[in-house]
């Protein structure tokens, strides 16, 4: 089954919550074929872990603002790799270096694209995996 509407809904607040707060290289994947546990992920970096919770907050706020709260919150004490699930949707933020390292886009690169609007896709950088570049076509 295909990505919900209401995935599909929160994936655009958090891509905009995190493009607002400078996360790089802002993509999302619909992983609803593969996965029971969700229907998508929405992937994003910072250089360091100030920036990381930085976006963090921000993407936490927005959410709430639309009426969802994580039901799960993972890694905010290192600042290095917040998983937050939303149940329909889970948020990757990464420290740049776990972004290359862990590569996700790799791992999920056989799932769809869920397309997001051109100007919170600028902050791609080549850098950040083989996947990133190819994921905004």
């Amino acid at each position: 089954m295909p990505i919900s509407t209401r995935a599909r809904e929160l994936v655009i607040v958090a891509a905009e919550a995190a493009s607002d707060k400078l996360a790089d290289n802002i993509v999302a994947f619909d992983v609803s074929e593969q996965l029971v546990i969700t229907d998508a992920f929405v992937i994003c970096s910072a250089p360091n872990d100030r920036q990381v919770k930085a976006i963090v907050d921000g993407v936490q706020e927005r959410m709430r603002a639309v009426g969802a709260k994580p039901v799960r919150r993972e890694g905010e004490r290192e600042g290095r790799w917040v998983l937050l699930d939303y149940i329909d949707i889970i948020v990757h933020v990464q420290h740049a270096e776990e972004r290359v390292y862990y590569s996700l886009e790799r791992l999920w690169k056989d799932c769809p694209v869920v397309d997001l609007p051109e100007e919170l896709r600028r902050g791609r950088s080549a850098h950040d995996g083989p996947g990133a570049a190819g994921a905004a076509s």
